[in-house]
């Protein structure tokens, strides 16, 4: 099964990848579900360039989820929405393994996971606009400066991913971290592709997630916005 999980060089040097790729605790059902249901939800990314609707039984929206955690609001999501397809992007295993197994217990057709770094997955498998939303759930925060140059929310992480997501398309970034909120905010505004929106037309509620609740338990404020590509 690990030849989905081999890294690849990124091609353009500028990206500094905004995690630390670490293995984490597998539980017995997370290892068994990432090797039994890869195969029939996963995504191997050998090929230069994914046709995104041959991956899903009907050709609807693509919506792409950035680091989905345990699969938790990603599961939600697809339950709900069932007029929309889900790509979800993770790096960690037993998060997908999780996921993984909650899709084939509950029966989902309308996910597809991914286990690659997102700026990989976006300059190397993606093609022009094919995706109708985007989701950055609570990312990362980077909080030391030393390590803000690590945070994946970048004008040019943006530039990249504004050429994947259709004219009109969204953009949707949720952080329970002040500084980074400000950051992200600074950031959109100075990549010039996107402008905010009152509501997402795709997703009219947006789930909580675990770093969500676990941020709100530390008091911490939850800024979330939904951007429309120009």
């Amino acid at each position: 099964m690990d030849h989905f999980l081999i890294n690849q060089p990124l091609h353009q040097p500028s990206f500094i990848r905004s995690f630390v790729r670490r293995e984490g605790r597998f539980t017995k059902a997370q290892r068994s579900a990432l090797i039994d249901y890869w195969p029939y939800y996963g995504v191997d990314t050998h090929q230069q360039s994914l046709n995104l609707d041959e991956l899903f039984i009907k050709k609807q929206p693509i919506v792409i989820d950035i680091g989905f955690g345990n699969g938790e609001s990603l599961l939600y999501l697809a339950k709900q929405h069932a007029n929309l397809n889900f790509l979800g992007v993770e790096v960690y295993r037993p998060g997908i393994g999780n996921l993984l197994r909650n899709i084939y217990l509950e029966k989902i057709e309308n996910i597809r996971v991914v286990n690659k770094d997102v700026v990989e997955l976006l300059q190397n498998n993606i093609s022009t606009n094919s995706i109708s939303s985007a989701l950055i759930w609570f990312p990362d925060p980077w909080p030391k400066k030393r390590h803000h140059k690590r945070r994946l929310i970048q004008v040019h992480f943006l530039e990249l991913l504004a050429t994947k997501i259709v004219t009109e398309g969204e953009l949707s970034i949720a952080t329970d971290w002040k500084p980074y909120a400000e950051h992200i905010q600074e950031t959109v505004q100075q990549c010039r592709l996107f402008k905010k929106c009152q509501a997402s037309k795709f997703i009219k509620h947006r789930p909580q997630t675990k770093f969500e609740r676990r941020g709100k338990k530390l008091g911490h404020e939850v800024f979330a916005q939904t951007y429309i590509k120009k």
